[in-house]
């Protein structure tokens, strides 16, 4: 059923505030950039083995030049078991030989270069793999020189862990080891263990191996799960949370992550020109000011979770939408109380949540390109520096799993035992949660084009593609200038024309509406309204009187701004200007 939701609201005039002006804020080449996420694992194989690689990456480099995108955040791609695809290191300083050799490497970097690109390695330093040579050594004996490069207890009894905590991945945090009769703790999976940070040794070793990769060149990090390396001495069981105790009170942003964070910066991130961007689950805005203030000396900006982690009906699972009213509370007020304090990451999914345009837009076929347009052009237009994850450019969606057997992801195989197969719930309540926020949805292989295997791979790929490839691909896209594709291309064209869509402040408008996502940006004497339709049905909308007759930026679809009364279509978004 069509119908229509008629809104209107006047403008409430305010003085410039203190951080109103582009000249107040300081400049960085970072905030002014656009950040592609690649998961190598999926994105090109060049061999015919499956698994995308990095000479896949370089031969795609002329593609994402192509799109304007100005950094790539880089997944894992160093030497791992891969329990959990390259999140557990076994060597920081080598290349896993499914991706190549560090030759590899050393040419896409400086074909990246060449093109103006530069490359953003992800950090994981709050575990190693449990093959790692440190953890290796670790776990001979209780006196030996590398024990206390992890966190090693006595259980209770011989049958009981040390707490109560359960891991991110499912079951206990604790695993016990038979070669010394104690438990090591691992807060995502058993052949993760985590580092002890209170160690300086350690800190020094991952400050040094930091040290080579920034002397090779690379241009910044994105550190995983980053709040979490400072533990408390005390380890007490934690509050029941689903099926285990939480851990959260006791390993997220603990007593000296600052301390070392600031460590970190003084003896690396200080002395190179580069990005850094921390993942800091559970984080405030408070915390985030401390984390990425402009003056704290720590990290350059952090990934918030509130407005993707917030809406789970069993622990992270749910088949629910978020409702937009606390959608918009969510993003505004991080929009409001970082600006002028610390900086923004923009984004709608990643590596770790499902599709964006399957999740907060709308995938079918009759509105899925649309409603992708509009959330890039709701995301794309607050302050922050903007995430695309690869993939998103296209409108690639969730893939129609049909069986558990289906998932690659070790949360999402976990989570199905523990919640399904051997838990409370049947397959007919937890399945619609799976197939809704699986990991594994972002990691089908990029959609190059319309032959076999989407032009992935001559090979079989390590996860099935997405059976809609011959429909939303990259070819076909580059090819259609009214496409997803084009339209992020023009988003990231503006963002370079526009200060104002770098700097600019942002106000909320019409907070109480479950339809339309309405803000203006305001820098100096230029403004811009964004209107977005979050739903699949028209909405009345008044135009405020000083935007009337203004030019507009950019829209996903045709229809006139010269008057103050319209109706917005389903997905509809657009953007005036007013200087």
């Amino acid at each position: 059923m069509v119908y229509t939701v008629a809104i209107s609201y006047k403008i409430k005039k305010k003085r410039p505030g203190r951080f109103g002006t582009e000249e107040t804020m300081k400049k960085t080449w970072w905030k002014e950039a656009v950040v592609y996420q690649i998961y190598p694992r999926s994105f090109m194989d060049s061999n015919g083995d499956g698994i995308g690689d990095l000479k896949g990456i370089t031969s795609r480099l002329d593609y994402l030049k192509y799109l304007g995108i100005d950094v790539i955040w880089l997944s894992p791609v160093y030497q791992s078991p891969n329990d959990d695809n390259g999140y557990d290191i076994s060597d920081y300083q080598a290349i896993m030989d499914e991706f190549g050799t560090m030759e590899d490497f050393d040419e896409m970097l400086a074909a990246a270069h060449e093109r103006g690109i530069r490359i953003v390695m992800d950090l994981v330093v709050n575990h190693t793999s449990d093959e790692h040579k440190w953890f290796m050594e670790s776990r001979k004996s209780k006196d030996n020189a590398w024990r206390d490069y992890y966190i090693w207890r006595d259980g209770k009894d011989a049958q009981t862990p040390p707490n109560n905590w359960g891991s991110c991945f499912g079951g206990s945090a604790w695993q016990y080891d038979e070669e010394t009769a104690m438990y090591y703790l691992h807060l995502f999976s058993k052949k993760q263990p985590d580092l002890n940070w209170d160690n300086p040794k350690v800190r020094q070793e991952v400050f040094d191996m930091m040290t080579w990769w920034c002397d090779k060149g690379i241009d910044g990090f994105r550190m995983d799960v980053i709040s979490m390396i400072s533990k408390t001495k005390e380890m007490p069981d934690g509050e029941i949370q689903g099926l285990y105790g939480s851990f959260g009170p006791y390993c997220v942003h603990g007593p000296n992550v600052h301390k070392y964070l600031q460590e970190m910066n003084e003896k690396v991130l200080s002395k190179y020109d580069i990005m850094t961007v921390g993942e800091t689950a559970g984080v405030t805005t408070e915390l985030a000011k401390q984390y990425a203030g402009e003056n704290t000396h720590e990290l350059d900006m952090v990934f918030q979770f509130e407005h993707v982690e917030g809406d789970g009906k069993y622990g992270k699972w749910t088949d629910e939408k978020l409702p937009l009213t606390t959608l918009k509370k969510t993003m505004s007020r991080w929009q409001t109380e970082l600006y002028g304090a610390a900086w923004n990451s923009l984004f709608w999914d990643n590596h770790d949540q499902p599709r964006a345009v399957s999740r907060f837009g709308d995938d079918r076929p009759q509105f899925r390109e649309v409603s992708a347009k509009m959330l890039a052009t709701c995301l794309h237009m607050q302050q922050g520096t903007p995430y695309i994850y690869q993939g998103e450019e296209l409108g690639m969606t969730n893939y129609p799993f049909e069986s558990p057997a289906d998932f690659r992801d070790i949360e999402s195989i976990n989570a199905y035992r523990e919640w399904c197969a051997e838990g409370p719930l049947s397959h007919e309540d937890f399945w619609p949660c799976m197939l809704y926020k699986s990991r594994d949805n972002a990691r089908t292989p990029v959609q190059w084009d319309d032959s076999p295997q989407a032009g992935f791979t001559t090979g079989t790929p390590w996860i099935a593609v997405n059976p809609n490839y011959k429909e939303i691909n990259a070819k076909a896209e580059a090819a259609d200038p009214d496409s997803v594709f084009h339209y992020y291309k023009k988003l990231i064209a503006l963002r370079k024309e526009n200060p104002i869509m770098v700097y600019g402040k942002y106000e909320l408008l019409l907070a109480d509406s479950e339809e339309l996502f309405v803000f203006t940006r305001t820098l100096e004497n230029e403004k811009l309204l964004v209107v977005c339709n979050f739903c699949d049905h028209k909405a009345a909308f008044t135009i405020p009187e000083e935007f009337v007759g203004a030019p507009c930026l950019i829209a996903n679809m045709a229809n006139g701004y010269d008057k103050p009364e319209m109706t917005l279509k389903a997905y509809e978004a657009f953007v005036l200007i007013k200087k």
